[in-house]
Parts: structure tokens; C-alpha cells; sequence
């Protein structure tokens, strides 16, 4: 029989599932475990990247047979779509192969894609929502707070000293952190769908943005690079040799420049520039996650990791929420996130293109 224990253990399993497809890119990552009439798992899917099967229809597909379907349970990790892209909708799927339950975490924030509940009531069938409801909003967070805000999660990075510093009296800089601590810079690029710098850091430094290994060769997934700012790189920077080509939006509209972002299918941006993109992020509010490399060293000075955010006493200081803390070599690797609940808010785009 299905019970409630029988349900929380397949949605699991999904979300197990949901964890074998791609981190990067504009789809969420979607688990989908079908259950028989008596409990058993008779079916499971996942989604494997823009262009193949949901996870709903996968599961459908690894079915023994067709007439599998009619009289199961579908437990899904997220509100199955409503609508047609690449695919067709996953809602309608179900209702055709003959599912009589379909069980989800969470409700899909798309403005194209939700409904998906709707669709399958309409048709009969016996909707619940919000099983794992909690573990499921973890593991999709990035996703899930771009979507809703319709613009990329925003993770910003710095690197500094104990006291806060990035660079010495003579602005050098490298190297502040260890090696241990620069390669999980290059992982965090990975995991990222564009790395976004300004102008002021492509001039001064001529970054190359890529994602590296240990010895040095490309990784796998290689984030965009995007250049915030009015002026366009030198025609020899190494951003223009980047294996995702480069976006310049010539533009300082942080907000526009993220909606345009979006548009491009960008769900998680990992912002790397110098105090003066940092503080303007910040003092902006579109910073979702703070990701703070500590040296164990004292530099003193004025190169601080960032400058005016617009705080001018205590109680307007920015609280942040430690999520973690980690040793990486002699150095501490600080995980943060903003207090309070995420509000979704509509933007202007910018219209981007990237330059190949």
C-alpha cells in the first residue's frame, strides 16, 4: 500500500535521481520515481540536460510496459510543466499514460511552465503537493530563487586577508589564498553558468575566466564570461579567446543587465570582479550567496575586499547568515547567505549577445 512513508522514501529517491542531471544551465534538475498500486518502484527518470526527456516522461519510458502506467503513482521532485518547448508537457504525458496520483515537493515558480497541477486535476487525477517540500528547495535553491526573481542566482566571491584587505599598499595581490582554496575558485566557476567581472578588473588584470584543473587544463563546463561596464576589452584581452565567447553589456545597470541574463538562459551568475563590482552588488541587494576566502594574514591598509554599500550606521548593516565554514589548506572558506526571504522583483532586461 502507498503510505506516507512509502511516498517520503520514493521522493528520495527522486531527488537521488534529480541529482544526476546537469547543475548548469536554464532546467532544473528533476527526479521522477513511479510507483505501482501496491508501493513497488516500477519506474524511474530523470532529466538529462535541455533538449531530452523530462524526468516524468523518462520514467514513463523505463516503464516494463505502457499499461504499467495506468493506476500508478508519479512522485516527482517538482510541479510537472504545462507547457511546450523542446518537449511537450509533462502534465499532459502523465494524463495520457493513465497515472491516477501524481505526488511533488515543490510548485513550479515558471511563468510559462507551472499549471502543471492544475492540468492533472482537471483530468481526474489525485494531485498532492508538497511532500519534502523542505529538502527538495534545498537542493534546488539556485533554481529555484532564479526563476522566481527572474534574474541568475547570484553568488559573489572575494579573497582577503583577516582584516579584510585584497591587495597590498602597492595593489599587488597575488597571491592571497592558498592553492587549496584557488582550486575551489575553479570548481565554483564550473558550477556556474557565466562568471561576471568589470571593466576595471579586464583592464588592470586580463583575466582569462576559465574554469581549470589542478593541472591546468580546461574543465569540463566552462562558465560565460560577462563584463559589466561602459568600456569594451582591448582587442587582444584573453577574454576574447574564452572557449563560450564573451558578453559585454555595456552597461552599469546591474538589475537590467541580470533580467537580460535570464533571458539568455542564465540561472546562476558567480560574480568575481573587484570592490567596486562587490559593493555595488551588494548595495544593490542581488547578491543570494557570499562565498569569503579568509587568509590567515594582516595587510592593513585601505584596499578593502569592499567600500560603500550604503550603510551609514549599525542598524542598516547588511546581517548575513553563516551556512558554512570550512578549512581549505591554512585558509577559511566562509558561506553566507542574506537574511530574510527572497522577493521576487521584475526588471527591464538589457539586450545582451555574446561575441564569439
Amino acid at each position: 500500500m502507498l503510505n506516507t512513508a512509502g511516498i517520503e522514501t520514493a521522493m528520495r529517491r527522486a531527488l537521488a535521481l534529480a541529482a544526476r542531471g546537469p547543475a548548469t544551465g536554464p532546467n532544473p534538475r528533476v527526479g521522477c520515481v513511479i510507483l505501482s498500486a501496491a508501493g513497488a518502484v516500477i519506474g524511474e527518470g530523470w532529466h538529462r540536460g535541455a533538449g531530452t526527456a523530462h524526468a516524468e516522461v523518462a520514467a514513463l519510458i523505463s516503464l516494463p510496459n505502457p499499461d504499467a502506467a495506468r493506476g500508478a503513482t508519479a512522485v516527482v521532485t517538482l510541479e510537472p510543466c504545462n507547457h511546450t518547448g523542446r518537449t511537450g508537457p509533462c502534465s499532459a504525458a502523465l494524463i495520457a499514460a493513465g497515472i491516477t496520483r501524481v505526488v511533488y515537493a515543490v510548485a513550479d515558480p515558471g511563468q510559462h511552465s507551472r499549471g502543471g497541477a492544475g492540468r492533472l486535476a482537471e483530468a481526474g487525477v489525485v494531485v498532492e503537493a508538497g511532500v519534502l517540500e523542505g529538502e527538495a528547495e534545498a537542493f534546488l535553491r539556485t533554481w529555484l530563487t532564479s526563476v522566481r526573481l527572474e534574474r541568475p542566482f547570484v553568488t559573489l566571491k572575494w579573497a582577503s586577508t583577516l582584516d579584510g584587505r585584497t591587495a597590498a599598499a602597492d595593489g599587488t595581490s597575488r597571491w592571497i589564498t592558498g592553492t587549496a582554496s584557488r582550486q575551489r575558485v575553479h570548481e565554483q566557476r564550473a558550477a556556474s553558468d557565466a562568471i561576471i567581472v568589470g571593466t576595471g578588473t579586464v583592464l588592470a588584470d586580463d583575466p582569462a575566466l576559465t574554469a581549470r584543473g589542478d593541472a591546468g587544463e580546461l574543465l569540463g563546463h566552462q562558465p560565460i564570461p560577462v563584463v559589466i561596464g561602459e568600456r569594451t576589452a582591448p582587442a587582444d584581452a584573453k577574454l576574447r579567446a574564452h572557449p563560450r565567447g564573451l558578453i559585454e553589456t555595456a552597461s552599469r545597470d546591474l538589475a537590467a543587465v541580470l533580467s537580460g541574463l535570464f533571458e539568455l538562459g542564465i540561472r546562476h551568475a558567480f560574480v568575481e570582479g573587484g570592490p567596486t563590482l562587490a559593493s555595488a552588488f551588494v548595495a544593490a541587494g542581488l547578491v543570494d550567496e557570499y562565498l569569503i576566502y579568509l587568509a590567515p594574514s594582516l595587510l592593513g591598509g585601505d584596499r578593502l575586499a569592499i567600500g560603500d554599500i550604503g550603510v551609514a550606521t549599525i542598524g542598516e548593516a547588511r546581517r548575513l547568515r553563516i551556512t558554512s565554514v570550512e578549512h581549505l589548506g591554512d585558509d577559511l572558506l566562509i558561506t553566507a547567505a542574506p537574511h530574510g526571504p527572497v522577493t521576487p522583483r521584475r526588471h527591464p532586461s538589457a539586450p545582451l549577445e555574446r561575441n564569439a
